[in-house]
């Protein structure tokens, strides 16, 4: 058990509780030796934080992933590398690895409620957290190119579920999909939007997506709030050119 905690670097605090803990209990049990689901509380009782940790969000992203990889009643493999290689992006070969050993498990398990997982995740995680949770989601059901309306719909489900609003929720996608008015979109306004709005939804959402937002889950997790933060940045300057203002 010592060595499954370590690769997890921050650890985990509110993860090992509720739903998601009984996933990791039945996950870890099929491949560690004598873990069982008392393991699980006596370590969350250890661990038990008021905070999302690198951790918690990690685990939390396994969990939806596979969730929405297997909406459409598939596994594809390019999905499955889009986790990998952005696993590794954020944590590096060894611990990457390690993720998705769990991720694998997580994927075999077939008895995951979406809600209650949600929920869990609602409870212990900030709004700016919740929204980087969104984002890879979207990565996820665009790896193979093809977002199939079953996948579309189980995003949306969960993001319902983790309280995003559809405003938010149209903002992240509009930054995976070439879609009409799509810069408008990512700064939540709408195309007649005067100067002075488009201005000041710009400041709005450079606020939203800041990559300090997420500074309490580490420096792993910055680069990914990076990139909402550029999306947001070149959807203004589109409107911009568009308008030449």
């Amino acid at each position: 058990m010592a060595n499954f905690t370590k690769w997890l670097g921050a650890g985990l605090g509110w993860t090992f509780g509720g739903p998601i803990g009984g996933i990791l209990g039945y996950v870890l049990g099929s491949f560690m030796d004598g873990f069982s689901e008392k393991d699980i509380l006596d370590y969350q009782q250890q661990t038990k934080t008021g905070t999302t940790s690198s951790g918690d969000f990690e685990v939390s992203l396994l969990v939806l992933a596979a969730l929405v990889i297997k909406a459409d009643g598939k596994v594809d493999k390019r999905e499955l590398e889009f986790v990998r290689s952005t696993f590794t992006s954020m944590y590096g070969q060894s611990r990457a690895n390690h993720a998705f050993k769990l991720f694998k498990g997580i994927i075999n398990n077939n008895n995951i409620s979406t809600r209650q997982v949600c929920m869990q995740i609602n409870q212990n995680m900030n709004h700016a957290s919740r929204l980087q949770l969104l984002h890879f989601l979207f990565g996820v059901a665009k790896a193979d190119g093809i977002v199939t309306q079953v996948e579309m719909d189980k995003i949306n489900s969960i993001s319902g579920y983790l309280n995003i609003n559809p405003n938010d929720f149209s903002s992240i996608k509009a930054m995976f999909y070439n879609e009409v008015d799509g810069a408008y979109k990512i700064l939540e306004i709408e195309k007649n939007a005067s100067a002075t709005e488009v201005k000041k939804a710009y400041r709005k959402m450079v606020k939203k997506y800041h990559p300090d937002k997420l500074r309490n889950l580490g420096p792993e997790h910055i680069k990914g709030a990076e990139e909402k933060f550029r999306q947001v940045q070149m959807a203004y300057e589109k409107i911009q050119k568009e308008r030449d203002i």
